[in-house]
């Protein structure tokens, strides 16, 4: 019987225990940690796509994320939107950021369905009619992107959380296998580092 009781207690209560106090230590985070916690995040991906920038002489990185933005009236069910929360851009190239906030992914459902089935985009050449833009040609047209490129963010259980891009607008790019490969390995551990963040 004692057996049992001790089995119980470390194979059930003990982990249970531990749950529950780690609940109780997040809920009495200050505000100074989680201020801490964005700033230390922010610095994280900021030099992550600061250094995509530089390897693939992109002009423009960035990453939006999804989030709720409201709710539906009178159901109550939360809007689906997203916003580009970093970026980063060589001198003289016209930021993005301010101009997508709070955007309803129905906007862009083509763009977001081609990642959420195909975790990539690849338009080298946006004037090339003969290339499936996913909506994408007008935005393009006003960011003066040339070429660009569009990277699922996902969780390690496969959800949808954010995209990487990149923006060149300078001149038209057209990247090989192994950058496109290397760029989804960069995708993921962007995603690592946000969930980290998202579950603290």
């Amino acid at each position: 019987m004692t057996q049992i009781i001790v089995a119980f207690l470390t194979g059930v209560a003990g982990p249970i225990l531990v749950m529950l106090i780690k609940a109780h230590l997040d809920s009495k985070k200050s505000p100074s940690d989680m201020v801490a916690d964005a700033v230390e995040i922010g610095n994280l991906v900021t030099t992550k796509i600061e250094h995509i920038k530089d390897e693939f002489s992109a002009d423009r990185v960035w990453v939006a994320q999804f989030h709720n933005g409201g709710h539906f009236y009178p159901t109550g069910k939360s809007i689906a939107k997203f916003s580009v929360f970093y970026e980063t851009v060589k001198v003289g190239i016209q930021s993005i950021q301010n101009n997508f906030q709070n955007i309803p992914v129905n906007l862009f459902s083509k763009s977001v369905n081609e990642l959420l089935e195909n975790d990539i985009i690849e338009i080298h050449d946006f004037k090339d009619e003969k290339i499936p833009t996913f909506g994408l040609k007008y935005i393009a047209e006003e960011s003066g992107c040339k070429s660009g490129y569009l990277f699922a963010i996902k969780s390690i259980d496969g959800k949808f959380i954010g995209t990487l891009g990149l923006d060149f607008t300078k001149r038209k790019t057209k990247l090989d296998i192994e950058s496109i490969n290397h760029l989804a390995v960069h995708a993921s551990a962007i995603g690592g580092v946000l969930m980290t963040h998202l579950q603290k």
